[in-house]
Parts: C-alpha cells; structure tokens; sequence
C-alpha cells in the first residue's frame, strides 16, 4: 500500500478516502480558507527565458577573474557567491549556459537548479482545511484545565508523551541560548504561541539565493503554506498557557524561508538557507522538504550533480559551524535501500515523468546527504506512519508524525490521529507526515544541547541515537488490515528500516 506521492514533504500524506490530502484542522473560530486552485502547467524553459544555476568551484576565495569572464561570455549574471563553500548562483537566459562553463578551468561542476523559468508557474497545495469541533476543543481545554501545569490544548498532543516530552518539561524546557531554525515555507512570529521564543537576528528570506534582512521578510504570506509556522510550534510553541506545548518550549526558533510563494524549494535557497544558519549561531536546523526540482538527484546528470554537491557543502559548512541539521525521511513509503524505486514526481516544476533510480546513487537532498539526522514518522499506536519512507541504515530515528486516525487512534483524550501545530494568525490547525516528525526530533536535539551546551554536533548525534527507545520491527506490517504486507522492516532492534536506532527520547535528553 502506497500514500498518494505528495509534491513536497510537507503535504499531509493520509492515504485516499480517509482524509483529504495536505489538509488541516483549524481550532474554531478560525475562517476555513478556499482551496487552491489546480495546479497550473508550468511554463517550458525556453531561449531568451532565464534560469537560475548553481556553478560549483574550489571554495575558500572569491570566484577566480577566469570563472568570472567565462560566466558573463555565457550570458549569466551572478546572483551572489558564498565564497566560503565555492558556490555562485547564477541567471541566465542561454540554454547551453552549464554545459559552456562545465569546460571552463576552475568549474568543478555546474548545473540548472530548476527545470520552469523564472519565477516558476505552480501553485500551493496545502489543501482544504477541516474544521475541529468546538465540542472538541471546550474537552481539550476542560482536560488540560484538571492537569496542572497543561497549556490549554496539550491534551491533544498524543505525540508529547509519545517521546516522554511531558516529563521532559518537568526536569528542563530547555535553553535559551539554543536556536532551532526552521528551514521551511516561513514562520509567523507573531503567533502567541511562537513570538515568545522567536529569534529575530537569525531569521531571514533566502528564496531569491541571497540573504533578504527586511523586517518580517521570513514570514509566510496570506496566501502561503502555513507548514514552516506548524513546524515552529512543534518545536518551540512557549509553555504560556494559551494554546500548545512544543518539543523544547524554553529554546529559540528561527525562520528562515526558503520555500518560494509557490511552494518549490529550490538549490540555491536551500544553500543560502544553510549558510544563514551557520553564520548566525543555529545550533540545530529542520529541514521538512526535499529540494526541488528532482525527488533524487542522480550523480550522473551533470546538472543533478551540480545540486548534490552545492547543497553537500552547505550541509557541511553549517555542521562545521555547530549545527545539527535533522531532516524528514518523506511520504511515499518507499523502502530507500531498495535496488530501484519508480519517481513519477520529477521534475515538478515542468513535465514531470516515470524514471527509475537507484537510491543508493540518486539522492534525496538533504535528507540523504552525509551527516544529516533522517527522520521517520510514527503515529499515535507507535508503529510506522503508512506513508512514511524507510530503509535500514537510511533512517535514523523516527518520532511522532501522526498517521490516518482509522489506522492509529490515539488514547482519549486526544481524538486526532495527526499533530497539532501552530498556524500563521494565530491558529492552531492539525497536519501530518514526516514533516511533522522531523521538528520533533530537531526538538529532542535542541533539549539535548540545552543539557549539554559545549557538546559538538557530532556529540549531540551520538546523544541522540544513544538515548532513543529501541523499537523493534513491526512484522507483519499490514497498517490498513487488508490482509497485504504494506512495507518490510529489516534489521535488529537497536537499529532497523522503520525505526533507525529507536524512537526518539526527550526525557533522557535533559537527564543523561
């Protein structure tokens, strides 16, 4: 049984009939927004059309005059170059402009970073939203209200006890002097429940590829995914007593943007998005989304492999500087140690069309890319989410990313299956995937830092495989009961294809 393929990670992945796909469940009180549009064909890239490229050089120096001239005689324009990992991004309208400076001396390698012109044509996909009751809601507040020390919605947050949260908060609410950024859609920092814990100075919009500093400039638009705001709650909602609880209630959070207004999350954001946050002093980033336009980016594509390598060193870089970079496993339930897998979703900003690749040779960036925590969800019964990917010695650690409530009801009182976030105007609204499992453990990180604040990110990984909760496989895995194997766990307790190393544990975050 496979989920519907979602065009980003952070689409709600509930398999079709028993919820809509990529929707949300808004507390009362709150307009239900219209749905988006279809999606629109996007435009073909063209002469006279601009691209955007990523050129990949020797880092440590500014671009030689060599590469210089030869990237204006090929009629592009340098965006901006970080100098530091070696790579320029670069517009331009002549179709032949990588292949020309692939030759050039000192190209390493270079490569278009998306397949529509500039601006792309898509649309969101976030979905239609569902109402919860205010029947629903009046229970959670009376629940929370008899349990002291509850914000008031915390007794829908199955996903806190889940991972010990509950008791974690008890010990520790973690630092502030930690920063998680949320690397995603935007976040708005004037939500309640998030501007308490908002770190300014490390927030920015990077989807242009250079660092934009206006004011409010990391905040998502009307008319933008709500998903970095959900995720920003899941980590860092403050224990105020207005609504939710995040993972580490007592760490910053930043917003870095690098999902377009059409929902693509492109290389040369994703690398300005990293080096951002090496620059600035994040400790941990989250990363729920895979860098468009390819799902996996094959090594033997010279442009494909132009994007690995850009965003290998980003990654790099920012772990250099301190940063554990946590990222979601995706929603299709591909098993990514298979010999092949069929990716009907690329490229997504044109045509895309059936290819087969080797996982273990095309990658999904980053959630592939050395040193990077990959994440896989479970629901509120604790076995795999239906949709969430997996592969032993892909996936590191899972957490709670909520799964259709039909396959794993939670305990009352909580009466939804996914995992409840914040929402930009000041909302809360439910979603589900390993979007939503990924801040959980950038969270148990972040916890850990706090507890161990001159811990190297090396460390800090070590910490975190070692304190999860071994889970065993779960054999047979028949997650909707019809009597078919959904998906084959293999591997040993400590250390399997669903589960990675275990379920992740913040209450042994703030006492180991």
């Amino acid at each position: 049984m496979t989920a519907p393929h979602p065009r980003h990670r952070r689409a709600l992945a509930i398999p079709a009939g028993l919820a809509v796909a990529a929707s949300l469940a808004l507390l009362p009180g709150t307009p239900a927004t219209a749905a988006p549009a279809a999606e629109a064909a996007p435009a073909t890239a063209t002469d006279g059309t601009s691209l955007s490229y990523v050129v990949n050089v020797s880092p440590g120096h500014r671009p030689s005059a060599t590469v210089r001239r030869a990237i204006a005689k090929a009629g592009g324009t340098i965006v901006t170059s970080y100098d530091r990992i070696g790579v320029i991004v670069v517009h331009s309208a002549n179709p032949d402009f990588a292949r020309t400076v692939r030759k050039v001396r000192g190209v390493q390698s270079a490569g278009a970073t998306r397949t529509a012109p500039l601006p792309s044509a898509a649309t969101t996909d976030t979905g239609a939203p569902q109402v919860l009751s205010g029947k629903d809601l009046a229970a959670a507040k009376a629940t929370s209200a008899k349990a002291e020390g509850q914000d008031p919605l915390e007794s829908l947050q199955w996903d806190l006890p889940a991972i010990k949260a509950d008791k974690a908060h008890e010990k520790s609410l973690g630092s502030e002097k930690v920063t998680v950024a949320v690397l995603d859609t935007g976040v708005d920092d004037t939500h309640p429940d998030i501007a308490p814990n908002f770190d300014r100075e490390a927030s920015v919009n990077c989807v242009a590829g250079k660092p934009d500093t206006t004011d409010g400039a990391w905040r998502p638009s009307a008319s933008e995914s709500p998903h970095g705001t959900h995720v920003a709650g899941e980590i860092a909602a403050a224990k105020n007593g207005i609504g939710m609880t995040g993972v580490a209630p007592g760490v910053k959070v930043s917003g870095i943007k690098v999902g377009n207004p059409d929902g693509f999350f492109y290389t040369e954001a994703v690398v300005c998005g990293f080096m951002w946050a090496a620059e600035h002093g994040v400790d941990v980033t989250n990363n729920s989304y895979y860098t468009d336009p390819w799902y996996f980016n094959c090594k033997d594509d010279p442009d494909q492999k132009a994007l690995v390598e850009a965003v290998s060193r980003a990654t790099r870089y920012a772990e250099k500087k301190g940063a554990v970079n946590v990222a979601a496993a995706g929603n299709e339930n591909y098993d990514l140690t298979s010999d092949e897998i069929t990716d009907p979703s690329s490229p997504n900003d044109t045509t895309p069309g059936d290819r087969t690749v080797d996982p273990s040779k095309c990658l999904d960036i980053p959630t592939q890319l050395p040193g990077v925590v990959t994440v896989a969800a479970t629901g509120a019964k604790g076995l795999k989410s239906s949709f969430s990917n997996y592969g032993r010695g892909v996936v590191d650690i899972a957490a709670p990313g909520g799964d259709s409530t039909a396959y794993q009801t939670p305990e009352p009182p909580a009466t939804s299956g996914l995992i409840l976030g914040t929402l930009p105007g000041g909302k809360w609204g439910y979603m589900a995937g390993t979007s939503m499992a990924s801040p959980h453990v950038a969270g148990v990180a972040a916890l850990i830092k706090s507890t161990h604040p001159h811990a190297s990110p090396a460390m800090v990984k070590a910490l975190l495989y070692a304190e999860a909760d071994a889970t065993a496989c779960t054999k047979p895995y028949d997650i909707d009961g019809d009597g078919k194997v959904d998906a084959v766990c293999e591997g040993p307790k400590n250390r399997n294809g669903f589960y990675g190393w275990g379920m992740a544990d913040a209450l042994d975050a703030v006492t180991w």
